[in-house]
């Protein structure tokens, strides 16, 4: 990300040089110089991390993120700050359908965050097999990833609406859970097309519109004919996920849950771990989180 920083300071600096001969000019046009200057200069960051930028500078991050994104999805640092720069307009409603709800305003009060420092994942290992928490480790097992890759918000201007993203960003392999989709491309897409139905977020939309594109004819195919009817009228119809306070609930039965919030399972996907490997592992978890347990 400090890379994207980089640039953005390098084209600011690139504006400021060509406005200032300007000021040798004209009334007028020193006028416009200093409107500029004025528009490129950065305010003071409100939280750590935030990144305060002016409309050019946001747009230029936007074109950039957006071709480095489709060029290559793996660059975690570029859709993050695609997602900072096009959640503004959607980010308000996110937070007002949270504060309309109890769950989702214990949220914005408590501000958890999910990552292996706040998760006690052997805990949740001791977890009956049917709960959500089980479910949860389970499904990290099968997909050999961890709740630790999720990129920072640096570039949303208000605080509260910051989190918002965050969260949303850190809840991200919950609706994987939930959902019974890995982490294969055309699952990822498909939970793209559920979370743009579901959440409105433009770079879910944008996830959804091309990264279709890199896919085979076959697996497209598939996709639109198994998996988006799926995404559009679950995501459309479920509860908005940005309002479950999902740590409160890692002792639910998942099948309880689901019918709560709205939701039911898509096509079955391909999954590149058998469920029973994943169980064999999360047991493992479980049996040395109990020996751990009893030598303390």
């Amino acid at each position: 990300m400090s890379l994207v920083v980089n640039r953005l300071c390098a084209a600011r600096q690139c504006v400021s040089l060509a406005v200032k001969p300007l000021s040798n000019n004209t009334g007028a046009t020193s006028l416009l110089s200093r409107g500029w200057q004025t528009r490129l200069a950065s305010s003071k960051p409100a939280y750590e991390g935030h990144v305060p930028l002016n409309w050019f500078e946001a747009g230029f991050l936007a074109v950039g993120s957006a071709f480095m994104s489709l060029a290559n999805p793996r660059r975690g640092d570029m859709v993050a700050a695609l997602g900072d720069v096009t959640s503004g307009p959607v980010l308000p409603r996110l937070r007002d359908a949270m504060l309309e709800s109890a769950e989702g305003r214990r949220i914005l009060k408590d501000r958890p965050r999910v990552n292996s420092k706040t998760v006690d994942m052997n805990k949740l290992a001791l977890l009956p097999d049917g709960t959500f928490g089980h479910a949860y480790i389970t499904w990290l097992d099968r997909c050999g990833v961890t709740p630790d890759t999720r990129e920072p918000v640096h570039y949303v201007d208000d605080p509260e609406l910051a989190y918002v993203l965050q969260r949303y960003r850190e809840c991200h392999d919950f609706y994987h859970c939930i959902c019974s989709l890995p982490v294969n491309v055309e699952s990822e897409l498909a939970l793209k097309f559920f979370e743009f139905a579901n959440l409105g977020l433009p770079m879910a939309g944008f996830a959804a519109a091309f990264g279709h594109l890199r896919l085979t004819s076959e697996k497209r195919a598939r996709l639109f004919r198994e998996f988006v009817p799926w995404a559009v009228k679950c995501g459309g119809s479920a509860k908005s996920l940005i309002t479950v306070y999902w740590e409160e609930r890692w002792d639910q039965n998942v099948d309880e849950m689901k019918k709560e919030l709205g939701l039911w399972d898509p096509p079955e996907a391909r999954w590149s771990k058998p469920l029973s490997e994943a169980k064999a592992a999360a047991e493992k978890r479980r049996k040395l989180s109990l020996q751990s347990n009893h030598d303390a």
